[in-house]
C-alpha cells in the first residue's frame, strides 16, 4: 500500500537517509567549474560538471575566507564536502569545504612543506624585515619588460615620485628557467645599488606562480642588500617570495605605492608647515606690540624726571627684545624653507642633466637603458637632455 507524502516529510526522509550514509559525508569530486557566483553574502555557488552529469555546490563564506585559489569558470577541480539536500529547492548538494585545482594538489603540498621549513629558520620573522625608504632616489624593478605590470608600476612611480631614478633589471616570470633567471636579476639590480626593489608580475594560476616558490630565489631576497617589496599575482596569490620579502603588497601597482611618497602630499605639507611658521611669527610679534603697550601705559603714571629715564631704557630693551626675537623666527623660517629646497633640488634629476649627463630610453615603451646589452641595431632611442629630448636610431651596439 502507497503512504501519503507531504513534500517537506518526504524531502526530509531523503535528507535524512543521504545524511546517515557516511560514504556522502566524506566525498572528494572531480569535474569542471561552471556558474561560478560569488554574491556580497560571500558564498560560493558553482556547479561541477563532466562529460554526462552536473552537480549542484555551494561553499560557505568562513571555508571560502580559506581558500588561496580564486576559482574560475572552466578549471578543472576536485572539491571535498558532504552530500545532503536543499528542502527549499527540493534538490541534492554538495557541501563544499576544499578545493583546488586538479593537478596541484602536490604543488600545494609542496609549498606548503617549503613554507613551514623555511617559517623555521627564522626567514619570516618580523624582526629580520627591513624598512622603506621614506624619500628613495632610485628604484630598481625585477619584472618581465613586457608585461602588463611593468607599464602599471612605472605609471604609478611617474605619478607619485618622478623625482626618483627607475632602473629596469628583465627577467622571465614563468616557466622552468625563471627562479634562476629571477635570481640574476635580483643580483644585477642591487648592483645598481638602489633604495628599494620592487620583484613583481601580474597574476596567474599556481603553475604560473611557481618560479617564486624556489628556495634559493628565497635565499637571495633575504640577502637583497635593498629591501624588496613583493607584488606577485592578485591579492588573493601568496608566494614564498611574499613571505620573505620585507613588505608585500597584494598587485605590482601596490607595490609601487608602497615604495613611494606621493610628491603632492609632501608639496601640500610643505605649504602648510610655512604657513604654520608665519602664523607663530604674526603671533609673536602682536605679543611684543602688546607687551610695549602695555609699558607705555605704566610709564605715564610716573613723575616727569622720572619717565625720561626709565622710558629710554625699558623702550630699549623692549625694542632690543622685539628685534631679537624678530630676527630669530626669520631665521628658522629661512633655514626651514632652504632644507626643504635643498632636498628637492638634490632629488631632481633636472640638475645631473644639466652637468653634461643623458637619459637615454627605448622610443618605444621609456625603458632606461644601462647596459649596451639593451639595446639592438635599429632600435629607436630617446636621448633626454637637460633643454630637450633627441630621437636616434641605433647602428651598432658592439662594446
Amino acid at each position: 500500500m502507497s503512504q501519503d507524502w507531504t513534500v517537506i516529510d518526504l524531502t526530509n526522509y531523503l535528507k535524512n537517509i543521504l545524511e546517515t550514509d557516511y560514504r556522502l559525508q566524506d566525498v572528494t569530486v572531480s569535474g569542471e567549474l561552471s556558474n561560478v557566483s560569488r554574491p556580497r553574502s560571500g558564498h560560493i555557488y558553482f556547479t561541477l560538471k563532466d562529460s554526462q552529469a552536473t552537480l549542484q555546490c555551494v561553499m560557505w563564506r568562513s571555508t571560502a575566507a580559506r581558500l588561496t585559489y580564486t576559482p574560475r569558470d572552466g578549471d578543472e577541480v576536485k572539491v571535498h564536502g558532504k552530500i545532503s539536500v536543499y528542502a527549499a529547492s527540493g534538490r541534492y548538494q554538495l557541501y563544499a569545504d576544499r578545493m583546488q585545482l586538479a593537478g596541484a594538489g602536490n604543488l600545494y603540498l609542496e609549498f606548503e612543506a617549503l613554507k613551514r621549513r623555511l617559517a623555521e629558520t627564522g626567514l619570516f620573522d618580523a624582526e629580520r624585515k627591513r624598512r622603506l625608504p621614506q624619500f628613495p632616489t632610485k628604484i630598481a624593478l625585477v619584472t618581465s619588460p613586457t608585461g602588463a605590470a611593468v607599464r602599471d608600476m612605472l605609471n604609478v612611480l611617474q605619478r607619485r615620485w618622478p623625482l626618483a631614478e627607475v632602473v629596469i633589471s628583465p627577467t622571465l616570470v614563468q616557466g622552468t628557467t625563471a627562479a634562476t633567471q629571477i635570481i640574476r636579476a635580483l643580483q644585477r639590480a642591487n648592483a645598481e645599488t638602489p633604495d628599494v626593489i620592487l620583484l613583481a608580475r601580474g597574476g596567474g594560476s599556481i603553475e604560473d606562480l611557481w618560479c617564486f616558490n624556489d628556495e634559493q630565489l628565497a635565499l637571495s631576497i633575504a640577502n637583497s642588500n635593498a629591501p624588496v617589496i613583493s607584488g606577485v599575482g592578485h591579492e588573493t596569490d601568496f608566494t614564498i617570495a611574499d613571505f620573505v620579502a620585507d613588505q608585500r603588497a597584494p598587485t605590482p601597482s601596490a607595490a609601487a605605492e608602497l615604495a613611494t611618497p606621493n610628491h603632492q602630499d609632501l608639496r601640500l605639507a610643505l605649504d602648510q608647515q610655512i604657513e604654520g611658521m608665519q602664523r607663530i611669527l604674526l603671533d609673536q610679534l602682536e605679543r611684543r606690540r602688546l607687551e610695549l603697550r602695555s609699558e607705555d601705559a605704566r610709564l605715564q603714571a610716573f613723575a616727569p624726571h622720572q619717565l625720561l629715564t626709565y622710558s629710554r631704557e625699558q623702550v630699549t630693551e623692549l625694542n632690543r627684545r622685539l628685534s631679537s626675537a624678530t630676527d630669530h623666527l626669520l631665521k628658522m623660517a629661512r633655514l626651514q624653507l632652504q632644507r626643504h629646497h635643498n632636498s628637492l633640488e638634490t632629488l631632481s634629476p633636472v640638475r645631473t642633466l644639466e652637468r653634461g649627463y643623458a637619459i637615454v630610453q627605448h622610443a618605444s615603451d621609456g625603458a632606461v637603458i644601462r647596459h649596451t646589452d639593451d639595446v639592438n641595431p635599429q632600435d629607436q632611442l630617446d636621448i633626454r637632455l637637460a633643454d630637450g629630448t633627441i630621437q636616434a636610431i641605433v647602428s651598432d651596439n658592439s662594446k
